[in-house]
């Protein structure tokens, strides 16, 4: 099938495709609304649906959406982060802040890396990627 647009049937937005042998999955749901590759910093590489970042502090970020979620807090962030520290390259989580409306709004999130459940730490490569509802 080759086509520029797939359009549900009964909903304009609602297009099902078949996972496996058996099971549905609504394909809206499963794309990612927007991501993001850093230095850490305020350059970004590469994005989608993210009009900007800003730099708050060690270890933290906010990027804000081109176009916003649906409702504060619904939406899932996922990402990994390489250490800017002298402690040599690492690995680190990101924080997504769930049930914090003030860090995951509708027209934004706040991220913070970090090494250990306590602190941030700066990085110089970040990348975060964003699934759920539009509005």
């Amino acid at each position: 099938i080759k086509t520029d647009k797939l359009t549900g049937v009964s909903t304009a937005k609602t297009v099902t495709v078949t996972v496996g042998a058996s099971a549905t999955q609504s394909l809206e749901q499963g794309l990612t609304k927007a991501f993001i590759n850093n230095d850490g910093d305020t350059t970004i590489a590469d994005s989608l649906n993210i009009s900007s970042m800003t730099d708050d502090a060690d270890g933290a970020q906010t990027y804000l959406w081109t176009n916003n979620f649906a409702v504060a807090n619904s939406y899932v962030g996922y990402g990994l982060s390489r250490s800017a520290d002298s402690a040599g390259v690492r690995a680190a989580f990101m924080n997504f802040r769930p049930n914090n409306t003030e860090f995951m709004t509708t027209a934004q999130a706040r991220v913070d890396m970090q090494y250990d459940n306590t602190n941030r730490r700066e990085c110089n490569r970040c990348t975060a990627g964003f699934v759920g509802d539009l509005a």
